[in-house]
């Protein structure tokens, strides 16, 4: 399996930086060939700017720049050799702690430069059906989540913070599924700030684990837009009905199903 981890661990000596390189090393083990990612090691810049699409000012929407660099050959060098690298990659591992409900800068900058129009997305079937939601751009390829985060019980079913689930929903749904990887049960490391955090070796303990069987797991259930939406994009009546949670767009489609 070729693997791509894409971290966003702010620093080296951070818990995120010590769990991509056990993820790393796990798959190293087992076999697979891996590149490993450190946006803050590369000093990756998490803006959009014209220089991406070689041009002096963005005049026109971005895809519109995106869709005309890919076309003259003037896609920033650093953003095409980060295309090349996903393009080859059957797995994506994303790594980061979870900061203001979502994903640091740095990698959200990552997503908003490589995933470009015509790339990633904007792409149509012979149909002339949109390719997003299950049949996207990277169909075939599986995608992987791993966070850490504080206080377990404050993420749970009840608690202030939200379900850790429904919080890496944009994530999984919406930039995995979105562009057809197949996104696998997230790694959540709940509890890191807590005293009574198991400690960096558990942590350790539980990427090994997770990434035992990541070519064969199941992939989270989500509904593929042309089976299950209307032409306005939303979910058929006969799911779900009456319901309007998030849960509605797994196939399981139910709040038991969740962890």
């Amino acid at each position: 399996m070729q693997a791509l981890i894409v971290s966003a661990a702010p620093s080296a000596g951070s818990l995120t930086a010590d769990l991509a390189a056990t993820a790393e090393s796990t798959l190293r083990d087992q076999g697979d060939d891996v590149v490993l990612v450190d946006l803050a090691r590369l000093g990756w810049h998490p803006a959009v700017r014209p220089s991406d699409y070689g041009v002096e000012e963005l005049t026109a929407p971005v895809g519109t720049h995106a869709l005309d660099a890919a076309a003259s050959g003037t896609l920033d060098t650093e953003v095409a050799r980060h295309q090349e690298l996903l393009r080859r990659a059957d797995l994506l591992v994303l790594l980061f702690p979870l900061w203001w409900a979502g994903m640091p800068a740095v990698l959200k900058g990552w997503v908003d430069r490589v995933f470009t129009q015509g790339f990633a997305y904007g792409l149509r079937d012979a149909a002339g059906n949109p390719r997003k939601y299950g049949d996207g751009a990277f169909a075939g390829k599986r995608g992987l989540v791993v966070t850490t985060a504080g206080r377990a019980e404050a993420f749970g079913p009840r608690g202030v913070n939200g379900h850790i689930e429904d919080l890496l929903f944009p994530v999984n749904h919406g930039i995995l599924w979105y562009t057809g990887i197949e996104p696998l049960a997230p790694l959540a490391l709940l509890g890191v700030d807590s005293p009574v955090w198991a400690g960096v070796e558990d942590a350790r303990a539980q990427v090994r684990k997770r990434f035992e069987n990541l070519g064969t797991d199941e992939p989270l259930p989500y509904r593929r837009l042309l089976d299950d939406y209307d032409a306005q994009r939303r979910l058929l009546e006969e799911h779900a009905p009456g319901r309007t949670d998030l849960a509605i767009h797994r196939r399981t489609g139910g709040p038991a199903d969740r962890p």
